[in-house]
C-alpha cells in the first residue's frame, strides 16, 4: 500500500485532499500542518520520516498572505524556500516522490497569452519570488519531484476571494472588484483530484510520474470583476459589482496584470480533463 505524506493539511487544497482520502483506502494518508510537523526544521523531517516511510510526500504548506510577506520576507522565505528544500532533500534520502504546490505569481504578468512551463518567470513579489526560489531549490536537491504551478485558488475551506465575495454580498448593496487583473480561478477540489490522478498512475505504472514544472488552473478566463460578478448571479445575490482600476485599489505587493496558465502539458502528459471555472464554481457554491 502506498503511503502519502500531506504538509499543510489544514489549508484549502490539505483539506480537500483529505476529503478525497476518505474514498482512497487503497492508500495510507498521513496529513499533518505546522502544529504536527514542523516543515523548516529539516530534522523534525527526518524523524517523522523514520516513524512513517512514506511513498509520496504532497507539500501544500506555503506562506500565502501576499501583502503581508512584503513586511515578513524572512519567515515568507523560510516557509515558501527553506522548508520545501528541506522536504526535498529528506524525500531524496528516502527515495520518496514530491509534488509541491507553486503559483502564477513567479510571473510578472506582461504576457498576452497563456504561460507555458518553459516561459521565463519574473516574480514582482516577496510571495513570488519565495516561490520561485522554492521551486528552484526542490529540483536542485530532489530531481524526482512535481510542481504544479496554479492560480486563484478557492474552496468551501478556509478563507477565499468566493467566501469574502458572499459575505459582502450579503452585508452591501454594491462593492468594488479590479477588472484589470485577467487570470483563471481554480476550485482546489479539482486541483487535489489533479494530484491524486498522478499519483494513481505512478501506484499503477512506475514510469508514469514525469517530473518536472506544470501548471494547472481550471478552463477559461475571466477577470476578478467577471468572477464576482459570476459569483453573485450565481448565488443569487443582488449586490452590483462596480469595475475599478488596480490602481483605486492599492495593495502593498504587485499582483500580476495577466496570469492565464496554459494546461496543455499537464493534460497531455497525465491525460487529465479539466473543467471550466464556472461549472466548477456551481459546485462549490452548491456546497456551501
Amino acid at each position: 500500500m502506498k503511503k502519502i505524506l500531506v504538509t499543510g493539511s489544514y489549508g484549502q487544497l490539505g483539506s480537500e485532499l483529505q476529503q478525497i482520502a476518505l474514498h482512497k483506502k487503497e492508500f495510507e494518508w498521513l496529513f499533518t500542518d505546522a502544529d504536527t510537523l514542523d516543515i523548516c526544521n529539516k530534522a523534525a523531517i527526518d524523524h517523522y520520516l523514520v516513524q512513517h516511510p512514506v511513498d509520496f510526500i504532497v507539500n501544500c504548506a506555503a506562506y500565502t498572505a501576499v501583502d503581508k510577506a512584503e513586511d515578513n520576507a524572512e519567515l515568507c522565505v523560510q516557509i515558501n524556500r527553506d522548508a520545501v528544500r528541506n522536504i526535498g532533500e529528506s524525500a531524496a534520502e528516502i527515495g520518496a516522490k514530491v509534488i509541491h504546490i507553486s503559483t502564477d505569481y513567479v510571473f510578472d504578468g506582461k504576457n498576452c497569452q497563456p504561460y507555458c512551463e518553459s516561459d521565463t518567470i519574473h516574480p514582482q513579489s516577496v510571495y513570488g519570488k519565495s516561490k520561485a526560489a522554492g521551486e528552484e531549490a526542490l529540483l536542485r536537491v530532489c530531481p524526482d519531484s512535481v510542481i504544479i504551478r496554479t492560480s486563484w485558488l478557492y474552496s468551501a475551506f478556509g478563507t477565499n476571494f468566493v467566501k469574502t465575495m458572499l459575505r459582502l454580498g450579503r452585508e452591501r448593496e454594491s462593492i468594488n472588484v479590479v477588472f484589470d487583473q485577467i487570470g483563471t480561478p481554480t476550485n482546489a477540489a479539482d486541483l487535489a483530484d489533479c494530484i491524486v490522478q498522478l499519483i494513481e498512475q505512478e501506484a499503477g505504472n512506475g514510469t508514469a510520474f514525469k517530473t518536472g514544472v506544470y501548471h494547472y488552473s481550471n478552463e477559461g478566463v475571466c477577470s476578478w470583476y467577471d468572477f464576482a460578478v459570476t459569483i453573485f448571479r450565481l448565488a443569487g445575490i443582488p449586490c452590483s459589482v462596480v469595475p475599478i482600476e488596480s490602481k483605486e485599489f492599492p495593495a502593498k505587493a504587485p499582483r500580476p496584470f495577466y496570469s492565464v496558465l496554459n494546461k496543455t502539458k499537464i493534460k497531455k502528459t497525465f491525460n487529465l480533463q479539466i473543467p471550466h471555472w464556472e461549472s466548477s464554481l456551481r459546485k462549490v457554491l452548491s456546497s456551501l
